[in-house]
């Protein structure tokens, strides 16, 4: 797993995938910002101070947000993980495990449905880990524990869908549950660090997309046409 990880990590910034995580990472600041605004406009609204006491919260409210930004870039990737998860998942595929059967692009609205459920959990689980900022060490804990469990669930069912019936991909997850939490641990890792988890959708795509490839024998994947 820490080989595939390096792996993924490095053609995360190849010349194939650059262009692919340019639109990753200006769509995640454009959702940053965005939901930024929305959460500041809602503090300032909640709390209807007098004169120079509004702007000081103002203030405090938007450099609040700005630190809390890591914990708004887990939800926001989740969400961006489909429209780009097929793109990274079929580079992938085409030049790592040639021999082995290609995978068929999910539905968009299929994806969609799928991030949009996982973006409203991790959205919750990391404004749950925001509020316990006076916790020291506990938001940490759940930060790392959570976004582990839930980013790779995310991202390792969106590759095993690619060949397997729904269904199958999730027993597959619930089978290596164990090894695809450890990894996940990789991806919240990166998600940890300021700026460079912008490139968190394209990376744990890469990167789940080897862990299946590894936990799934060649005769398990079906050909395009074998999938429902």
């Amino acid at each position: 797993m820490i080989a595939d990880a390096f792996s993924a990590f490095a053609e995360t910034f190849s010349p194939p995938l650059r262009r692919l995580l340019f639109k990753v990472i200006g769509l995640a600041l454009l959702l940053l910002v965005v939901l930024g605004t929305i959460l500041h406009g809602l503090l300032t609204s909640l709390f209807q101070l007098p004169g120079i006491f509004e702007t000081a919260l103002a203030i405090a409210a938007g450099l609040g947000i700005f630190a809390g930004a890591i914990f708004l870039v887990p939800p926001i990737t989740s969400l961006i993980a489909a429209f780009f998860v097929d793109d990274v998942a079929e580079h992938v595929e085409r030049t790592k495990f040639p021999a082995d059967p290609p995978g068929r692009p999910l539905p968009l609205a299929q994806s969609i449905v799928i991030s949009a459920k996982f973006f409203g959990i991790v959205l919750g689980v990391n404004f749950l880990a925001l509020l316990l900022l006076l916790v020291p060490g506990i938001n940490i804990a759940v930060f790392f524990f959570a976004n582990a469990y839930l980013l790779s669930r995310e991202y390792f069912e969106l590759a095993a869908m690619r060949h397997r019936p729904v269904a199958e991909a999730r027993a597959v997850r619930r089978r290596h549950a164990v090894q695809i939490f450890i990894a996940g641990f990789v991806i919240a890792g990166i998600v940890a660090v300021p700026v460079l988890n912008l490139v968190t959708p394209v990376f744990a795509t890469a990167y789940m997309v080897r862990l299946h490839k590894r936990l799934s024998p060649t005769r398990e994947l079906l050909p395009p046409e074998g999938r429902a």
